[in-house]
């Protein structure tokens, strides 16, 4: 069951008939100076950023990101067709595909699922969103109030809840270094990942995303761990990775799981780079008071609310 608490105070409201605290919109717009080409991330063209398996289950350079054209913040308002980014988002390729009983097993929903509740639940969250940010793509950290809250479940069917659009794709980021979990969920042999990017100025970002076996979702796994997680989120190239992987993808909504706002520093450091950011409570396990804690880590005009899992 998935319930939503509006905003820091309000009562808990079923997802159906909760209403977000902040609407804005369209996304922020990037620094000047900042540009996707940027000497400090060594991205390379877009036809290496996804990637397809070699018969001896490495990866190669996938043919999907090579469909994708500028976006508007590159290119100027109204410059990119909608309707082109459509069609070429149906071509991307996916290497392997999770069947009906995977996702049951892994608890993800898709749009098939026989569980039309739980389902109808995360399209409305979509929804939401969506006119928070006024149909922009965005950013947006999702943690949890404190261990167990569901944080990881949470944030992996909200990205896929956003690739149901056949039009658009999503991507998530375990962010969570201390104890990554979604490329286990997702039966994913990760080897590299966001902190071997970080930490080497020269390392290709599309040795880091891997697909998931969901049509149009993608993974930037963890990597490889470190004792302090907060001094990658806190350089200046965990910026221009969030700014530059954006911008490159018109279509593709962001999502950033992380530990728990209690045991770290993480959730409120990149929530102060994301656009948005939203708490999870597990269900009848942590007071009030603790929520509203746990809320006030975050800048209200980006913080969405709280959604309770149990």
């Amino acid at each position: 069951m998935v319930d939503y608490k509006h905003g820091r105070t309000g009562s808990s409201k079923n997802v159906e008939e909760g209403i977000f605290d902040k609407a804005r919109d369209q996304q922020q717009e990037p620094e000047d100076g900042e540009t996707r080409d940027s000497a400090e991330l060594k991205l390379r063209d877009d036809s290496n950023l996804d990637r397809r398996p070699q018969h001896n289950g490495s990866y190669l350079d996938g043919d999907d990101s090579r469909m994708l054209v500028p976006s508007s913040l590159e290119l100027g308002a109204g410059a990119v067709d909608k309707y082109v980014i459509s069609k070429q988002i149906v071509k991307m390729q996916e290497p392997r595909r999770l069947t009906p009983d995977d996702l049951d097993e892994r608890r993800i929903v898709y749009p098939e699922s026989r569980n039309r509740d739980l389902v109808n639940r995360f399209r409305h969250l979509r929804t939401k969103l969506l006119e928070l940010s006024g149909g922009n793509n965005f950013t947006m950290v999702v943690t949890g109030t404190s261990e167990g809250a569901g944080t990881s479940f949470m944030a992996l069917n909200l990205a896929a809840a956003f690739a149901f659009d056949q039009s658009k794709t999503a991507l998530i980021i375990d962010c969570n270094l201390r104890n990554p979990t979604l490329h286990s969920q997702l039966d994913l042999a990760a080897e590299t990942g966001l902190t071997d990017f970080l930490e080497d100025s020269d390392y290709d970002i599309g040795k880091i995303i891997y697909p998931t076996g969901i049509p149009r979702l993608r993974l930037v796994p963890a990597g490889s761990q470190r004792e302090d997680a907060s001094e990658f989120f806190t350089s200046f190239r965990m910026k221009q990775f969030l700014q530059a992987i954006r911008r490159r993808y018109p279509d593709r909504f962001i999502v950033l799981d992380t530990a728990p706002i209690s045991d770290s520093p993480d959730a409120r450091i990149l929530g102060d780079l994301c656009d948005y950011s939203m708490l999870v409570v597990p269900h009848g396990k942590i007071t009030s008071a603790s929520v509203e804690t746990a809320a006030r880590a975050f800048d209200p005009d980006k913080f969405v609310g709280a959604v309770i899992n149990g």
